[in-house]
């Protein structure tokens, strides 16, 4: 009997088995089907995984969008309220006649940031020197890079049809050359010249356009992210205004990548959350200029100082190889890592559930770096984790496999050569030949085996040619994205050159185009100091540190805005579009954002003395007044100042229980609480 029981037993666990196997097999062959037929509906699959928390920003701590809390974290900065746009003419400015001085063809060399910033230039000097403007050349070949073919320099980034219509009243603009100047090119029968960074009007005036009248073309190499001073003369204030409708209306992406960008933001918006951009800017070559090799360690640190001594060989670095990293840091000549970031956004308020979107086409030490900032906030993603392979494949086009290109072993040696070798070597007995020698690949998924085996970097190959030419793709994701965000970060705004950054780019688009969105320009010298202070007890900081942490930040919001003016600025305009692109309007209501008539005293003054530091002084033409009267509508529903925030303090590590583990002293007092929103609201973004 027991044999037969355990026979029944074992045939029902094959029975159960086998179901088993038919369900997954099922589930398995559906989920097939989903991912072969629908490509929307993998995109709607992946887009519900919960990559974001099912919960709406006030929920765990019960604030609504009118609170102080809310604004101090999302809320527009107001002193820069009255701030638009303002691109068009001011004065006579005449369309582009039919005849000509000649044909400018332009080859930029650079990164995103670099290209973006000198076909600006170029447009501007076309204007200048009444030239036609051929579309600018940013990939030389594609073949050489293997990229795809369907693509053709200018094109492969940016939308050809829209730049030269946008452009169509300020410059004229064509695709190619004529075929007897073309035919000159090929046979490099053209004036060339390598054009200084930063050059002046006057170098364009006297040295380029009497042989551009000679010869009728001309062909400038642009290669240092800018071909013409960023500050011009009072009477180019004009010019000035063309370079913003260039970098902010002509310069739009392909459809391809713009499309893509547009669906990563709308799924970054799908859980009903406001946003925060981050752009860490940690370059290899950012970080070799900078001398910032010891912020990492191992084969990290030597790529950094190798990278150095090829600057200095060549120009680009005047001081020496070896440099204090530490002081570096201390005077706020490197980037804020992304550990330090995390730390100054928890002690500023914001929750470890808030979404912090990673931006950049490199980070120099890899996702580790990453890692904790990903142990502060839950929701740290970047574009590979909001959209597919497909996606992302789809945007570069058809490119060639270049998996068989790799180099091979090398070619057998013929058997009568190994025979005849073997008679003529010396006394037996002998040892075996060494084997032939194994071609060596690096760069293989992110390691650089060179720096143990050699001091020469080896050339790029295809493969990562091809790569660099996808970082510009993927940098204009980003781009797209970080313009759009609730809250803009960077953790540094210098290039390899010493020159603004891309993140430098996306600050001066957010002023632009919404001066009143928050963007943080965080004081690094004065971030590091204040970390430095607890560095033993970087997670428990007590209640005076988390509000000098809060100050500065705050104060940063325009302080930091006036300073770029004349930091940035002079290296790269359209990092800091500020007067000349922009207007300023009246405030219909008359009233501030105060509730007493002191206080409005005090902030109209306030108010004054940042337009007053910005320059600006041009106000905003008629037709504008319309929008700008709804808008002050919708201010002055918000302007309920006074409310208690009890959670307005207290939130460096804070979770939905209510349990933080830092702060010391009890930091739901109200009244320290009413003080610090006061404070906040009052002046505290002055």
């Amino acid at each position: 009997m027991k044999g037969e029981g355990r026979m029944v037993f074992k045939s029902k666990m094959k029975w159960v088995g086998l179901l088993g196997l038919v369900l997954s097999a099922i589930s398995l062959f559906v989920h097939f089907l989903l991912a072969r037929f629908t490509e929307g509906g993998v995109s709607e699959y992946h887009s519900s995984i919960t990559i974001f928390p099912r919960r709406t920003i006030g929920e765990s701590l019960n604030f609504s969008k009118t609170s102080p809390m809310y604004r101090r974290l999302w809320g527009p900065v107001r002193h820069l309220e009255s701030l638009h746009p303002n691109a068009n003419p001011r004065g006579h400015y005449a369309d582009p006649g039919s005849d000509t001085s000649g044909f400018i063809f332009v080859r930029i060399q650079g990164g995103f940031h670099e290209i973006r910033n000198s076909i600006c230039d170029v447009v501007v000097v076309a204007r200048f020197l009444n030239a036609t403007l051929v579309i600018p050349e940013i990939q030389s070949t594609t073949s050489s890079k293997g990229i795809s073919s369907q693509f053709k320099s200018f094109a492969y980034l940016y939308n050809e049809d829209q730049f030269m219509a946008a452009l169509s009243k300020d410059v004229k603009v064509v695709k190619t050359l004529p075929k007897n100047l073309k035919g000159l090119r090929r046979k490099k029968n053209i004036p060339v010249f390598k054009v200084p960074y930063s050059a002046s009007p006057y170098y364009y005036k006297h040295h380029v356009l009497p042989i551009l009248k000679k010869h009728l073309v001309v062909e400038l190499v642009v290669s240092d992210g800018g071909c013409l001073q960023a500050i011009l003369p009072p009477d180019l204030e004009e010019c000035q205004r063309l370079r913003c409708r260039v970098a902010f209306h002509a310069l739009r992406f392909r459809q391809e990548v713009q499309e893509l960008a547009t669906e990563i933001l709308h799924r970054l918006r799908a859980p009903g959350q406001p946003f925060i951009a981050f752009d860490p800017g940690m370059t290899r070559e950012a970080l070799a200029y900078h001398g910032c090799a010891e912020l990492f360690q191992d084969v990290h640190t030597e790529l950094i100082q190798h990278k150095r001594h090829w600057m200095i060989k060549r120009g680009i670095v005047k001081g020496k190889l070896l440099v204090n990293s530490a002081e570096q840091r201390l005077n706020g000549s490197c980037p804020l890592m992304p550990e330090e970031i995390g730390i100054v956004l928890r002690a500023y308020g914001y929750l470890w559930d808030t979404i912090i979107y990673v931006s950049g086409g490199e980070i120099f030490g890899g996702q580790r770096t990453l890692i904790p900032l990903r142990a502060m906030f839950e929701n740290v993603v970047d574009r590979t984790s909001l959209s597919m392979p497909w996606e992302l494949s789809r945007i570069y086009g058809r490119e060639a496999n270049l998996v068989d290109r790799n180099p091979g072993s090398p070619p057998m040696i013929e058997e009568e050569m190994k025979i005849e070798a073997w008679k003529t070597a010396g006394p037996r007995p002998r040892p075996l030949p060494p084997p032939p020698a194994r071609p060596k690949s690096y760069n293989i998924e992110g390691w650089w085996g060179w720096v143990a085996e050699s001091d020469n970097e080896p050339d790029s190959t295809v493969m990562e040619l091809r790569t660099n030419a996808h970082k510009l793709l993927w940098e204009a994701i980003d781009y797209v994205i970080c313009v759009e965000a609730d809250v803009f970060i960077p953790g540094f705004d210098l290039d390899g050159k010493g020159h603004p950054n891309f993140a430098s780019l996306v600050m001066g688009h957010r002023l632009y185009q919404s001066a009143a969105s928050k963007t943080y320009r965080p004081d690094r010298k004065k971030v590091t100091k204040l970390l430095e202070e607890i560095r033993n007890h970087l997670y428990h900081a007590n209640h005076t540190w988390l509000m000098s942490v809060r100050k500065n930040l705050r104060k940063r919001l325009v302080d930091g805005l006036i300073e770029a003016s004349a930091r940035s600025k002079p290296l790269s305009f359209i990092s800091h579009p500020v007067p000349e692109c922009s207007c300023l309007r009246h405030d219909p209501a008359g009233k501030s954002i105060n509730a007493t008539t002191s206080d409005r005293t005090s902030t109209s003054t306030s108010h004054s003395q940042v337009l007053a530091a910005l320059g600006v002084v041009h106000y905003c033409p008629a037709w504008m007044e319309n929008d700008l009267i709804l808008q002050s509508k919708d201010k002055e529903n918000e302007e309920t100042l006074d409310e208690d925030d009890s959670t307005s303090s207290g939130l460096f590590f804070r979770k939905n229980n209510g349990f933080h583990e830092g702060g010391n002293g009890d930091l739901s007092n109200k009244e320290e609480t009413q003080l610090e929103d006061q404070e906040e609201l009052e002046g505290g973004e002055r």
